[in-house]
């Protein structure tokens, strides 16, 4: 038997599997650009970003809804104030709770209450008791006008964010969340 020598490859074979290489590459190149659009779509339409009221995402849009936004940011803290009422009767014993109003508001540190006292708004005695209590005060409504609500409140230590530390865990506040 006579073996026959292995066939060389015409013009036509060559240009055909150099095709089938580029159209791979092509098809790779192009498939990948594609997942990378899909992947920055989808990223932009899931991120936080707030466009509208509805939706308060960020730090940063809170802050620009607290009255005195430059004062609270650069003394305190903006925060979301709820007002709540609680109503207790005793025979029979219940509990009642009003629905919610949540506004924005201020919590000033306490080294920064020379604000409020060169505004007339809280007395030296209100600033005493406020001390003495280790409190601090918040505020609701701009400064500058009649109805701003001013409150002498509690920093309450057990309330902890549970979202950024592990279950279980206990870690000491920072110096810049102590009022």
């Amino acid at each position: 038997m006579r073996r026959r020598p292995p066939s060389r490859p015409t013009n036509s074979d060559k240009s055909s599997g150099n095709q089938s290489s580029i159209f791979n590459v092509t098809t790779i190149a192009l498939l990948a650009g594609v997942l990378i659009l899909g992947v920055g779509i989808g990223i932009t339409l899931n991120s936080n970003t707030t466009f509208s009221p509805s939706n308060v995402a960020s730090r940063e849009y809170i802050d620009t809804k607290a009255p005195n936004p430059e004062i609270c940011v650069q003394y305190g803290a903006s925060a979301v104030v709820m007002d709540t009422r609680l109503f207790l009767t005793f025979n029979p014993f219940n509990v009642y709770v009003s629905q919610s109003s949540m506004r924005p508001g201020c919590v000033l540190r306490t080294n920064n209450w020379q604000i409020l006292e060169n505004k007339n708004l809280v007395t030296s005695t209100q600033v005493r008791d406020c001390k003495n209590r280790l409190n601090t005060f918040g505020f609701t409504g701009n400064l500058d006008s009649k109805d701003v609500n001013i409150s002498c409140v509690y920093q309450n230590d057990a309330a902890r964010n549970i979202f950024s530390t592990p279950e279980g865990a206990v870690v000491p506040p920072t110096e810049t969340e102590r009022f």
